[in-house]
């Protein structure tokens, strides 16, 4: 399977929250498409229209992204579909997470957790096989209600826009890098470097984007709040 998205071109439209996640914002952001021009596709047997192969998202259990995705690529071969599920995607953007220690470890933060995207051709072979992943919620789509009963009704995939597919796949290449680090207000640090080394502090402020955070130092018995890069402290047990 190719790992690089490809672009689509379609308008609009507004797309239902799923009913398992309807306050999710992550879903807000999922629009639908129309077939988009020139898209992969193959020739439908019975003499119809073409089949398309077009983005939809597909919600999963928490912190089964990864799993779900491997586990589908599997299957897809051994269902005989992988000729029509043709991309796995996990929108991630590049961050940094700091260690107690003050090291640094590069690590990918995920666009949207809880969703996998997936480009395929939509027939009921490659709808079963996505549903029946392990981890795998439902498709993003409309709920057709039914007749009768409370029971929630059949989900419907519906495509993504190609403004949207673009705007998610350039969105994580775009965005800068997040600084992930373990600590909080009230923390106890030590400043390992600067003109500030081996004060001791409290935590009052921590900024991931700017790498930085505001400390509470004792300089000449006063507490005096200080700026410090995160690479320049350890956290306190």
């Amino acid at each position: 399977m190719s790992s690089a998205p490809s672009p689509v071109s379609e308008l609009d439209h507004d797309l239902p929250p799923t009913p398992e996640s309807p306050s999710d914002p992550a879903a807000d952001l999922l629009v639908l498409g129309e077939a988009p021009e020139g898209a992969e596709g193959t020739s439908d047997p019975d003499g119809g229209k073409p089949q398309v192969a077009r983005w939809y998202a597909v919600q999963v259990a928490s912190s089964c992204e990864k799993k779900v995705k491997a586990t589908l690529e599997q299957r897809a071969v051994t269902l005989g579909v992988d000729n029509r599920i043709l991309e796995i995607e996990i929108p991630q953007t590049p961050g940094v997470k700091l260690k107690k220690d003050g090291s640094r470890q590069s690590i990918e933060e995920k666009v949207f957790p809880g969703y996998v995207l997936v480009r395929m051709i939509l027939d009921e072979d490659t709808m079963m096989a996505v549903r029946s992943t392990p981890n795998v919620i439902n498709f993003v789509g409309q709920e057709e209600r039914r007749a009768t009963g409370k029971a929630r009704g059949h989900i419907r995939p519906r495509p993504l826009s190609s403004q949207e597919v673009n705007r998610i796949f350039k969105r994580s290449a775009e965005k800068k890098p997040v600084v992930k680090v373990d600590l909080a207000e009230g923390d106890q640090i030590l400043v390992t470097a600067g003109p500030f080394k081996d004060f001791q502090g409290e935590v009052i402020d921590v900024s991931g984007e700017r790498s930085k955070l505001k400390a509470l130092l004792s300089i000449f018995g006063r507490e005096t709040p200080v700026e410090l890069e995160f690479s320049q402290i350890s956290k306190q047990s």
